[in-house]
């Protein structure tokens, strides 16, 4: 069994959640174990969000595409989804939606209005902890994947291989599981469903005619549930998920073995998820020394976490929608059916430069560019938050166990204590001394640019 302590626990909320506060880590020690903190917090069940506004039930109309109303919904739509993040206390739902909207990777260009987008999303918040086979086949049949995949146009006599082929490689198997006949085959049964307005009904005259198709060896008539069951009943499927879930959670280079561990717990429980993510976050395997701080944040990641780590009452969406394009990571605009890259993808001589002018604009209120930006850190008050504000080396100790999830160098802790000093001694450090804000600013400046604050 992992060792309950600080250190195990910040990198529990820092893998499960989209960042975390000082009040969050605090909260999650007053547990006093993984159980309930895993139980009764990250994996507990919560109310459906309500909508970010009526328009989700209107019907889609070229009328709303002519006059910018889906693209403004669109932006309505990020918004609210940043602010569910925002929002999350220790839940990790969130976190699991995120997960979905990657593996199952629609775009925005294509699902060009955003009240299919939404009800996917809700999809995946739906069943963020539940059955994952229930989710694909509900992720066959859904409007935005009809129309991504081009399953809205599938005949039976002519069928479209796109879903068939993308829901045996990217979504239940990986390649090496299936063949070409396979796809073939299965891309016949996924024929005959349509978007009518915003919901997907099926035409049995645009279904196939054969008796039976024969699919992993098995001929049968099947129907897209009865198919889905047995692409389930494979052995890559279980491994497949448990390996993916392992790459986003744990660390990119998977643990076979290990990953076998997490397919038998799936298989055992009929591919409900919370018992999977139960098993992984009370192994000891998630807490090794070399796992944490091994990953690279995405910027959802980076950008909700840092408006967390500064306790931000107000955060500017604007900023997250604006900066998220920037940093290659637009929400609802994944580059491709398989998604976001991974890991070093998220660094590059570009990106790293704009990922310190997002923490930067936190703390002056100006992005990059110059564009005001609401929510700019009050940092006296921020300071005093903690116990230790009013002593200087206590206070960077405090900053850095909450921000990294390695120790620092002593050299790395030595430049952040200077730069809070700014040049007055540990004894005259105060907050209610001139200038304490400026010094401040300065320190969480420093801290957010180091390299280990990339890490999480």
């Amino acid at each position: 069994m992992p060792i309950w302590n600080q250190t195990n626990v910040n990198h529990l909320l820092a893998r499960s959640l989209f960042g975390f506060s000082a009040k969050d880590s605090q909260q999650a020690m007053g547990y006093g174990n993984f159980s309930d903190l895993i139980n009764k917090a990250l994996l507990a069940d919560a109310p459906m969000p309500a909508a970010p506004n009526p328009w989700v039930t209107l019907a889609p109309l070229q009328a709303q595409q002519n006059d910018g109303s889906a693209g403004n919904w669109y932006r309505e739509l990020t918004y609210w989804w940043y602010n569910r993040m925002l929002d999350e206390g220790l839940n990790m739902r969130e976190k699991m939606v995120l997960f979905f909207h990657n593996h199952f990777s629609n775009e925005r260009d294509k699902v060009s209005y955003p009240q299919h987008m939404y009800q996917q999303n809700q999809l995946f918040r739906k069943y963020a902890f539940g059955n994952f086979k229930q989710l694909v086949k509900d992720v066959t049949i859904d409007p935005s994947m009809l129309i991504y995949l081009d399953g809205n146009n599938s005949r039976g006599s002519s069928p479209n291989e796109n879903y068939a082929r993308e829901v045996m490689e990217l979504f239940t198997l990986g390649i090496g599981n299936y063949t070409e006949t396979d796809i073939k085959q299965a891309a016949k049964v996924f024929s005959g469903w349509q978007v009518k307005d915003l919901v997907s009904v099926f035409d049995s005259t645009r279904w196939y005619t054969d008796a039976t198709v024969t699919v992993f060896t098995k001929a049968a008539k099947f129907k897209y549930d009865t198919l889905i069951d047995w692409i389930f009943e494979q052995k890559a499927a279980a491994e497949f998920i448990s390996r993916k879930l392992y790459q986003e959670f744990v660390y990119y280079k998977p643990n076979e073995a290990f990953v076998l561990q997490m397919a038998d717990v799936l298989r055992k429980n009929n591919y409900e998820m919370k018992p999977l993510l139960r098993f992984l976050f009370n192994s000891d395997e998630f807490y090794k020394a070399t796992i944490q701080g091994s990953k690279i944040k995405n910027p959802s990641e980076l950008m909700v976490g840092s408006a967390k780590l500064l306790q931000s009452k107000a955060t500017d969406t604007v900023n997250l929608y604006e900066l998220a394009k920037t940093l290659q990571m637009q929400l609802f605009q994944p580059p491709n059916v398989a998604g976001w890259p991974d890991q070093r993808d998220w660094i590059s001589s570009t990106t790293y430069s704009h990922r310190g002018g997002f923490t930067d604009s936190l703390l002056t209120g100006k992005r990059y560019n110059g564009v005001a930006v609401t929510g700019k850190l009050d940092p006296l008050t921020y300071a005093r938050s903690f116990v230790n504000a009013e002593k200087a080396v206590e206070f960077v100790d405090e900053l850095v166990v909450l921000s990294f999830r390695f120790p620092l160098s002593d050299v790395r802790k030595k430049f952040l204590l200077d730069t809070l000093l700014d040049g007055t001694t540990i004894m005259n450090w105060s907050t209610y001394t001139a200038s304490a804000d400026t010094r401040i600013n300065k320190f969480l400046k420093a801290l957010m640019r180091l390299p280990e604050y990339q890490l999480c």
